[in-house]
């Protein structure tokens, strides 16, 4: 009954503000924008189409407006009015009342508001879906930000979601391409992404790992938070001063460098997914300030950490090698790792694939990111997978909005920007310290306690196994010791033959120079 209800509010509501007017007329067909004229028969629409859009995502709730924060990043796909609107989503959700705010600081804490700052400042600096973020001073004199939890979020958010799970079920059931897509898993990730924004402490927790991350990269800045005073529904952090990225002409006034700014984001994103595996997922501009203090002039300042995404190493390795095999236009290799991956049936012809990659990608190589959209160039790639049934990877869904919110701010930054050109370098360098000769030794120096343990037992064991007659098969244990040594020797003798082989370079190296020299 509930998501019945909730059901005919959308509808209400799509309604009540010409949603369904909206969509319809970003079609040109005349049959088109002859059913909007059917359809808005009778119904006062004075008010500007972005407006309306804007209004009726506020209405319909958190699930929505993060929706409408997504959109309004991508400029080149929906006109600029509707994205100017959209983009008041980011950090103007009209705020509630200060009075709940403070009842909802002094409940998570326990006792009166004065008790706990020196000052607190009643109207919040920013508005978002979840929740809103106050300025305060400690009683020691640090300057923090209050996030406060939204009331009666979490019935919202399950009722919405209650209707994409069951949306989710119909797609599956009644669409050719309902297994492919895979909508329950889909919309289960969104579902775990939602629910954990709900938990503050979750997202105090993210920040502190990402701030560790990002150390000793000098490319952003990261709150510390203020452990003694977080709870799921209130949570105290340092409090960051900077300059919000959409406004544009401040920071161009204070002679911020807009290119180095658009690489150093490309920079950020590919650290944070390929090497870290932990990524800021909601990287739009209501999100991101530039620090203009001279200590840190030109950095990113990051905020808001209530969705982040993770990528297992298989992840990696994968999206890796495809996004260095693109970058080299080695569309073959592509389609391989494709078949290799599992993501399309082993009986997919590699040629076919190839071409029907080729197709989509070539166009937009060596080209300004002013004259590509990576949204149309994923539209017709999921156009090529649905002909060759790839299957979608629901943990890489995030990663595909990440990436839309990127393109969007690199857009804004320096339109001239090569994105693949300023990618290219820092995958093949990670790729190196990977299945390189460094990588071998880190690898070997993270596995270095587990062999400590392990090969003092290993005579011990074997022995007990040789007075018993015979190895045990059926003893798990001692295989694993076994195949630790076995791969213990193996990488102890590749280590050794690499350091043969780069001592006899060296030898060579002088041998010339003194023939030569």
């Amino acid at each position: 009954m509930r998501q019945l209800g909730r059901l005919i509010f959308i509808i209400v509501t799509v309604l009540r503000f010409g949603l369904d007017e909206v969509a319809l007329s970003a079609f040109p067909q005349r049959w088109v924008r002859a059913l909007v004229r059917i359809v808005t028969i009778g119904r006062k629409l004075d008010a500007p189409r972005g407006e309306r859009l804007r209004q009726g995502l506020e209405r319909l709730g958190p699930i929505f407006v993060k929706f409408g924060q997504v959109l309004s990043t991508r400029r080149d796909l929906i006109p600029l009015d509707v994205a100017d609107e959209l983009a008041r989503l980011q950090d103007r959700v009209p705020p509630f009342p200060a009075a709940q705010s403070r009842a909802l600081v002094e409940k998570a804490f326990g006792r009166p508001i004065d008790a706990i700052f020196a000052s607190f400042d009643a109207e919040p600096v920013a508005s978002a879906s979840i929740a809103q973020v106050h300025f305060a001073v400690l009683k020691d004199g640090r300057e923090v930000a209050v996030k406060v939890l939204r009331p009666g979020m979490l019935d919202v958010i399950d009722h919405d979601m209650a209707l994409l799970h069951l949306l989710a079920r119909w797609v599956e059931r009644l669409s050719v391409d309902g297994k492919r897509l895979k909508p329950r898993e889909v919309v289960a990730e969104f579902d775990g992404y939602l629910h954990d924004e709900l938990d503050l402490v979750r997202e105090a927790a993210n920040a502190a790992h990402l701030r560790r991350n990002m150390a000793g990269l000098n490319l952003v800045l990261v709150p510390e938070m203020v452990w003694e005073l977080c709870t799921p529904s209130v949570i105290v952090m340092q409090r960051m001063h900077g300059v919000p990225i959409s406004q544009v002409a401040r920071l161009r006034e204070a002679g911020v460098d807009f290119k180095k700014l658009a690489r150093d984001g490309v920079t950020l994103f590919f650290t944070q997914v390929f090497r870290d595996g932990f990524f800021h997922a909601d990287m739009h501009p209501g999100n991101i300030m530039v620090s203009l203090d001279p200590r840190s002039f030109g950095r990113y300042i990051a905020l808001d950490f209530g969705i982040v995404g993770t990528l297992t190493d298989t992840d990696k390795e994968y999206l890796a090698y495809n996004f260095i095999a693109f970058f080299r236009r080695d569309y073959k290799r592509v389609a391989e790792l494709h078949v290799e991956s599992g993501w399309v049936p082993p009986g997919t012809r590699i040629d076919a694939l190839e071409g029907a990659i080729r197709a989509v990608c070539e166009p937009h190589f060596d080209r300004p990111l002013k004259e590509i959209s990576l949204g149309q160039v994923l539209m017709r790639l999921f156009q090529t997978s649905r002909r060759f049934n790839v299957e979608i990877q629901p943990q890489l869904v995030l990663l595909q909005k990440t990436l839309l919110n990127i393109e969007g701010l690199g857009r804004e930054l320096d339109p001239e920007l090569d994105l693949w050109v300023t990618a290219k370098p820092f995958l093949e360098r990670w790729m190196n310290e990977q299945i390189g000769w460094r990588g071998m030794i880190e690898r070997m120096k993270n596995e270095a306690p587990r062999y400590a343990q392990l090969l003092p037992e290993l005579p011990r064991l074997l022995h007990q196994s040789l007075q018993q007659g015979a190895l045990p098969r059926e003893s798990p244990a001692l295989l694993a010791l076994l195949a630790e040594q076995r791969r213990t020797n193996r990488l102890l003798q590749g280590a050794l033959w690499a350091a043969l082989g780069f001592v006899a370079g060296l030898v060579l190296m002088q041998a010339a120079s003194r023939w030569w020299g």
